[in-house]
């Protein structure tokens, strides 16, 4: 359970007593998709119960940020002033590694989150959306943990050199049980394309810019892949 539990401390606030050494969750970080599952059921729990759609996506979108302490969140900001920024290279790391919020970071994330927020209310199952997107998610981030060259010293390049290339096909057979969801397989098999695509584009698009991966991509990596992975269930 020693991985689990690495994990959790790591993608949530969950109070789970004493801190594991991030290494335990390192070597196994093809896990991720199991806090996909746990987070998601956390948060769809209490919007069962909320018979207002609009009232029940706002809800659990507050709720995915206040158990992940806002972590991925933050990256997806710092990836939006890197994105944003003008100049060379070196200009566009300089953005994504300040700490200051930029016009980048706030664009990006309003973007994301409007479309959050709307692929929810239009799911067929608000409960499937946000198991689905939050499973989906995580994966994203252990293909970049594997994939995602490091271009700097950080928690991203500790766990890279942990992984292996066979980490990502076991995600994606942890993430196989979606399809026992209540929900169409296509849309369940949609999700999966775009479970994929997104950190592909994410991994292009940080190389061409920033030279390579950081904990900052693959933050916003949870939270694009899981906007558009709810999206696809909402529009399939």
């Amino acid at each position: 359970m020693k991985p689990v539990i690495s994990l959790l401390q790591f993608t949530t606030v969950l109070p789970l007593g004493k801190v594991e050494d991030l290494e335990n969750f390192g070597r196994h970080s093809y896990i991720y998709p199991l806090a996909g599952y746990i987070i998601g059921l956390i948060v769809a729990l209490p919007v069962f119960f909320i018979a207002d759609r609009t009232v029940a996506a706002a809800i659990a979108i507050a709720m995915l940020m206040l158990i992940t302490g806002a972590h991925h969140f933050d990256g997806l900001l710092d990836f939006g002033d890197g994105l944003m920024a003008h100049g060379n290279r070196e200009k566009r790391v300089k953005a994504l590694l300040d700490r200051n919020i930029g016009a980048g970071a706030l664009a990006l994330g309003i973007t994301i989150t409007i479309l959050l927020f709307a692929g929810l209310q239009e799911s067929p199952s608000l409960i499937v959306a946000i198991i689905t997107g939050e499973v989906c998610a995580k994966f994203s981030m252990s293909f970049l943990t594997t994939y995602g060259t490091p271009f700097r010293e950080g928690i991203h390049s500790y766990l890279h050199k942990f992984s292996q290339k066979s980490f990502p096909l076991l995600s994606l057979l942890l993430c196989l049980p979606l399809f026992f969801l209540p929900v169409e397989p296509i849309k369940i098999f949609g999700s999966l394309i775009v479970m994929f695509l997104c950190p592909i584009v994410l991994v292009v698009i940080s190389k061409h810019l920033f030279g390579g991966v950081n904990g900052d991509v693959v933050g916003a990596s949870n939270e694009i892949t899981r906007a558009c992975v709810i999206l696809a269930i909402a529009l399939i």
